[in-house]
């Protein structure tokens, strides 16, 4: 009797992991043989949270990920830099101050904060660094300056959209690239009556405008067109003609933008300025030389809000500049390069070293938005597995948005593409880990796969 009771207790988990997998094959064959999905590829993996595989199907399938590519990043970034690492950006002059008149330029540089200016954080928004910056100013005694405003963008390299986004994407505010110097998260607001441009969220420097607009149907189907360093921006597309419909776009060049904020600034604080915004990048690319031999003199150091709050809104909000930053920050940091490639493939090694098949995660950006990354179910779940056991693992966890059918987890949507990945605790206490992914799929793709992850409540 004691040993059937001891058989029984033992294999109660089997089981009920055999009844979860005969749901979840159920659900997934009836996708897989709709019309929607007649060429469609899925990678689907679920594990209880030891690690035991549950179900699979082509789980170690590597497909476009759209953003579900985050959860790797983030992680990332969390380990490496610690939930406490925050961004710096400085305010300095060259030469001196004598009768309050600053007789050199004034320089601001960063290491890349993607939440300058941003509008997310209470106590960090483009109004306190204005404050900030101002007050910094006057307690120097600083009133007058003779020099150049210059903003030296060059903490990162000059290449700032990863090779593979597509071209429709990268004027639109989620395409923003990653610059040295971010500001107000390198997006801009336009509020449009049908063709016509009604206002910005704020002036755009040095930006001309092709407008192939038509006024047609009942919502938004418009694209921006912005490329970095141009002054000429496209948008096309069609609008309604009756209502005000509010388009963002990526701004083409952020530290240009700042530095016409800043002169602004100055204006209305009354501190006299009549010299130049220039940019470090386009100093170069006009061949004028650069001031890196002057010594200089800090007037503020601003420091961003902690990488915890960031890993936040890179989960809850989807932000695909804070995954480029992050993984050009790992890169220049642990290995003093801090191009893309050299961030993919840091990022890569990274997880490899935690025992995922090098295979099952080609990535190709820190977002997702690039369809040339090419990731595994399985790999996502085994990055989950990974993350659930690490002491920064509370911060992750809060990140991951609950969706429409009450589950736990990040999402990615592109073209044909739908992925979920997360954590999900069952009515019966037990817990799963999983991540499926769709690939040119003819359906919305978000109901059908939140029918069959209903499997795991």
């Amino acid at each position: 009797m004691r040993k059937t009771l001891i058989f029984l207790i033992c294999s109660a988990p089997f089981v009920f992991g055999q009844d979860t997998a005969q749901r979840l094959e159920k659900a997934t064959m009836s996708l897989m043989d709709s019309p929607a999905a007649v060429a469609s590829g899925l990678s689907f993996y679920v594990s209880d949270d030891s690690g035991n595989k549950i179900y699979e199907y082509n789980g170690n399938r590597g497909l476009s990920t759209a953003s579900t590519q985050k959860i790797f990043t983030a992680a990332a970034a969390l380990e490496i830099l610690g939930s406490n690492y925050t961004y710096t950006t400085t305010v300095s002059h060259s030469g001196n101050v004598a009768g309050q008149v600053l007789n050199g330029n004034l320089f601001v540089a960063s290491n890349g904060d993607p939440t300058l200016g941003s509008w997310r954080y209470d106590g960090y928004k483009s109004e306190n660094f204005k404050k900030k910056l101002i007050e910094a100013l006057n307690s120097s005694g600083i009133r007058k300056i003779t020099g150049d405003l210059i903003i030296d963008d060059s903490y990162f390299d000059h290449q700032t959209i990863p090779g593979g986004w597509p071209w429709d994407d990268l004027g639109n505010y989620y395409g923003a690239g990653v610059w040295g110097i971010n500001w107000r998260e390198n997006q801009f607001d336009i509020n449009i009556k049908g063709t016509e441009f009604k206002s910005f969220s704020y002036p755009l420097e040095g930006v001309k405008w092709l407008n192939d607009l038509k006024a047609d149907g009942n919502s938004d189907h418009s694209l921006i067109f912005t490329a970095p360093h141009s002054d000429v921006a496209l948008i096309n597309g069609t609008l309604p003609a009756a209502k005000t419909v509010t388009v963002s776009g990526a701004t083409p060049d952020p530290p240009l933008q700042l530095g016409a904020e800043i002169r602004q600034w100055l204006q209305e604080a009354g501190i006299e300025y009549s010299g130049k915004v220039k940019t470090v990048s386009r100093m170069q690319a006009d061949g004028e030389k650069l001031p890196s031999d002057v010594k200089k003199q800090t007037v503020l150091t601003y420091k961003s809000p902690p990488l915890k709050n960031i890993i936040y809104w890179f989960l809850r909000k989807s932000i695909n500049l804070y995954g480029e930053t992050l993984l050009k920050t790992l890169a220049k940091e642990k290995t003093g390069n801090s191009s893309f490639k050299s961030g993919v493939a840091y990022l890569k090694e990274f997880w490899r070293s935690k025992g995922i098949n090098g295979n099952m995660i080609n990535f190709a950006d820190g977002s997702g938005l690039s369809p040339q990354n090419y990731v595994s179910a399985k790999a996502e779940v085994q990055a989950l597995l990974y993350a659930r056991k690490q002491p920064w693992f509370e911060v992750y966890y809060d990140g991951f948005p609950v969706q429409d059918n009450g589950m736990k987890m990040k999402s990615g949507t592109m073209r044909d593409t739908k992925s979920y990945a997360g954590y999900q605790t069952a009515s019966d206490g037990r817990k799963y880990v999983f991540s499926i992914i769709i690939n040119n799929y003819q359906g919305s793709g978000s109901t059908e796969l939140q029918k069959i992850l209903n499997a795991l409540k």
